[in-house]
């Protein structure tokens, strides 16, 4: 029997809890039928749009959506299930205003009206207003009121957080390695003279983050790591050293620098730090609880993925999963996964029809052959070759296929298709003239300009640099600007040092004025994009090569016509979509593409 694996997903990054699996406002399979046949059900043929009068009709982007989304959203439903029937056992309800007060209460922890609380969401984190309440916010409520009995705060675990966060504290520096033998020289070393510990940290101590800092490490408070390390910590005198202690494979000593006294937050603000206290703990023991419940809930049901198994497809038809004997049907998951998902994937079918369009028009095919070829081109750009310099296409199909979350037919469909396709229709347009070479030469072999530079955000302040770097026209000043006023961080961690620039590299404003200038002369003030940049000119490397053989323009040819390929398929596939007659009837949206392609449109 197949059954479903839990992924994990994103849940209520916003409160900071997270589950083995995203839930929703649940429907149980039951109902969802009762639902379905309660409500008009869509035609298969019904169009969801026209594309230059091709229609796509519901069934096909049904299809489509279930093929990229369709385990994800069963994995969903079958949650929806099983946490909906545990809130029925226990005689839970979650009603519509427990989600809005839960909200609301989560709004003003962050300061903000729920609107603009929402608002929020949906543009950082491109979570809708919906898909927050029906996948976050319900299943948060419905868990915690579950486990509420396990999630309730003692008084016992109140005050030893509130001593963790406001109690008294040691500052302490510390010495990690992994051996016992040279832990005990160290401490030798440090006891001997107490005031080189923090020295001895820097050079022997295999913690780089305290070690960095001569081994100061953050004050150490009660309850909030390993109780070995709180003891000793707690038990030395300030400029005592500890005597070596093991946690797990490390030996580690400590010197006492000085406690800190416990503080004393003003007596009106004791209620709102008790409730902050109090919501974090009961987050933590959910985020435990939650976990252990699902878990639970999943080991009970008899769950069977009739979705990923043809055989089992072909024994219950019609159906995605069973659940505890029930069908979740097949006509339910593509349902839910066109809400979820349709809108993305009709806007990718549209594309895609545009594109046949285009090919049918131009009497071109694309081939097999040539998708082979374009996946083996891929593989080779990013590096991945055999030992005998193929292209190694297996391993930049894993790779590729993992880091995207699709099949080989998926990418194949959505991203090698589309770019042979639209390679075809330009590769006749794309020339390379002998400017092309010139510059790619220049480019790519010439010589280059060394400069110091300063990157600022606003002319004012570039001006008042400027007028600073002027006045005291050396090196080592324009490095000490670059350090204390550069906003680009490679410049400003390497006082002003930048790659050469080169010529038509991309930013012609600044190569012109860094190929005027001479060995130590300033620049003036260069404003690009929202950027303003100073330079000093430091010299001019030698050419790489001095003339192109035909091993180079076999290099430069190559590249130039890729990088123009590129270029021009873009271009092709906007210039397809602005001049498109579109009906998106899914977004309700129309694009009449004879306006876009009369120029006297706007006039009209």
């Amino acid at each position: 029997m197949t059954t479903l694996k839990t992924k994990t997903h994103r849940l209520a990054a916003a409160r900071g809890l997270v589950f083995t699996s995203t839930f929703a406002i649940a429907l149980s399979v039951a109902q969802l039928a009762t639902a379905q046949q309660a409500a008009p059900a869509p035609t298969q043929n019904e169009v969801v749009a026209v594309v230059n009068g091709t229609s796509l009709s519901r069934k096909a982007l049904g299809d489509e959506a279930l093929r990229r989304h369709g385990e994800d959203v069963l994995e969903s439903m079958v949650n929806k299930y099983l946490i909906l029937q545990a809130c029925k056992q226990n005689n839970i309800t979650i009603t519509n205003k427990d989600v809005e007060e839960e909200i609301g209460r989560i709004a003003a922890k962050f300061g903000l009206s729920v609107d603009r609380y929402l608002q929020m969401l949906q543009q950082e984190r491109k979570i809708s207003p919906s898909e927050y309440r029906r996948d976050i916010v319900w299943p948060m409520i419905a868990l915690q009121t579950l486990v509420a009995k396990e999630t309730e705060v003692s008084a016992e675990e109140f005050n030893q957080a509130f001593a963790a966060q406001y109690g008294e504290s040691v500052k302490c520096r510390m010495i990690m390695v992994g051996k016992q033998q040279v832990a005990e020289q160290l401490h030798a070393r440090s006891t001997a003279d107490p005031s080189q510990f923090g020295q001895l940290a820097k050079d022997f101590s295999e913690d780089e983050a305290s070690a960095s800092v001569r081994g100061m490490i953050p004050p150490v408070h009660r309850h909030t790591s390993d109780p070995k390390f709180e003891e000793v910590a707690f038990s030395l005198k300030p400029n005592e050293i500890s005597a070596p202690f093991q946690i797990a494979d490390q030996w580690i000593m400590l010197q006492c620098v000085k406690h800190l006294p416990a503080m004393h937050p003003p007596a009106q603000q004791i209620a709102a730090i008790r409730q902050q206290i109090t919501d974090r703990i009961r987050d933590q023991k959910m985020r435990v609880s939650g976990t252990e419940l699902f878990q639970k809930l999943q080991q009970q049901a008899q769950v069977v993925n009739v979705l990923a198994n043809p055989e089992l497809r072909k024994q219950y038809p019609g159906a995605a999963a069973l659940i505890n004997g029930q069908q979740l049907t097949l006509a339910q998951v593509i349902a839910e996964t066109l809400k979820r998902h349709g809108l993305e994937v009709l806007d990718g079918e549209i594309n895609r029809t545009l594109l046949e369009q285009e090919l049918k028009k131009q009497n071109l095919q694309v081939t097999q052959e040539e998708l082979t070829a374009e996946v083996a081109r891929a593989a080779e750009s990013y590096g991945m070759v055999t030992a005998d310099g193929k292209p190694d296409v297996q391993k930049w199909l894993a790779s590729v296929t993992s880091e995207q979350g699709v099949s080989e037919e998926l990418y194949v469909q959505d991203a090698v298709w589309p770019s042979v396709a639209l390679k075809k229709m330009v590769q006749a347009s794309v020339k390379i003239s002998d400017e092309d070479l010139r510059k790619g030469f220049q480019s790519n072999f010439g010589e280059r300009v060394e400069v110091l530079a300063i990157v600022l955000s606003d002319q004012k302040s570039a001006q008042q640099v400027w007028d600073m770097a002027r006045a005291n026209p050396t090196e080592e000043f324009f490095g000490q600007l670059a350090e204390q006023y550069s906003i680009e961080p490679v410049s400003q961690s390497n006082l002003g040092r930048v790659p050469p620039i080169r010529r038509h590299g991309g930013q012609p404003a600044v190569e012109d004025e860094a190929f005027r200038l001479q060995p130590g002369e300033l620049s003036g003030i260069v404003a690009t994009g929202d950027r303003y940049i100073i330079m000093r000119c430091q010299g001019r490397t030698n050419p790489i090569v001095a003339d192109m053989d035909d091993q180079i323009r076999e290099q430069l040819v190559r590249d130039l016509t890729e990088k123009k390929t590129r270029v021009a398929m873009a271009e092709k596939f906007d210039e397809l979509k602005n001049a498109s007659q579109i009906d998106n009837y899914l977004a309700g949206t129309t694009q009449d593409g004879r306006l876009a392609a009369t120029p006297s449109a706007e006039k009209r």
